[in-house]
């Protein structure tokens, strides 16, 4: 079945499969990072769990690794389990709407090796607009054990961004809007731009003019300039708004596509990287 579902989906699991399906709530709001959790308990889809951008699905920013860094990843499987989630669970995450945080979370979830994870098209907003029950009951949950299988080749480091752009060996995008990329505007970091050969492919590029997710036709052509040979490596600036494009190139067919985590916030740590900021 396809990684998006639907409210409808979503509300008929819940009704018919409630022991073996863990919801969770990845609402935040970069600019105020207490935000996500305050409208969660004001408010959640029944059954629904939260996780925090900044204390779950990202460690602390450090010198380098950006400023949303990968969680320490056998705490991070602990934590999973802890809310309910093994190898047979099936995982619905949702943002308010579709959003880049729940992205976040169903790449995590696929990197440790988990496949029935899915993202709820329209999110959060899309569930309230069409009338389904909403709740401020925080739920108990049983644990169970998530072992982690690593998916490796799912995760790319500077020294193999930088050693495969030198050598041509894979194609880089840059997930942030047009503007952030040239350079023109940059609202997080002390430096403006892209790293040097990146592509630029903006991440709600993947959503329709009613904020819904693609038809996997509409995502081929959104991606028909790169090479279903390639390797594909996403960065954004954090690792977070990347998210959205892994999946969604990986929705459209492309098979070898890595995260940067660290990304452009990663990038700029080291004074002697370079930044562009013409189109590429």
């Amino acid at each position: 079945m396809s990684v998006v579902v639907s409210t409808e989906w979503l509300n008929d699991r819940l009704k018919n499969h409630p022991e073996n399906t863990v919801v969770v709530d990845t609402r935040f709001d970069l600019m105020d990072p207490d935000a996500g959790r305050k409208i969660y308990l004001n408010g959640h889809i029944p059954q629904a769990v939260y996780l925090d951008l900044n204390k779950d699905l990202s460690e602390k920013p450090q010198k380098h690794g950006g400023s949303h860094p990968l969680p320490d990843m056998e705490m991070f499987a602990a934590k999973v389990g802890n809310i309910g989630i093994d190898h047979d669970t099936t995982v619905v995450v949702y943002d308010q709407r579709n959003d880049m945080f729940a992205a976040r979370l169903w790449w995590l979830l696929q990197y440790m090796g988990h496949e029935d994870v899915h993202l709820l098209d329209g999110g959060f907003e899309q569930w309230e607009k069409e009338g389904y029950s909403v709740t401020t009951e925080v739920p108990a949950l049983k644990a169970k054990d998530f072992k982690p299988v690593f998916r490796e080749n799912d995760v790319a480091d500077i020294e193999e961004v930088q050693e495969k752009l030198q050598h041509h060996k894979a194609t880089l995008i840059d997930s942030r809007s047009k503007a952030r990329y040239l350079g023109e505007t940059e609202p997080l970091y002390n430096r403006a731009g892209h790293i040097p050969g990146a592509k630029n492919f903006f991440w709600k590029n993947v959503l329709d003019e009613e904020g819904k997710w693609k038809e996997v036709s509409e995502l081929e052509r959104n991606f028909s300039s790169l090479s279903k040979d390639d390797e594909i490596i996403v960065s954004c600036g954090s690792g977070v708004s990347a998210c959205p494009n892994v999946l969604a190139l990986k929705s459209a067919g492309f098979r070898n596509v890595k995260l940067y985590p660290g990304s452009f916030s990663d990038w700029i740590s080291y004074e002697e990287n370079e930044v562009e900021t013409k189109d590429e």
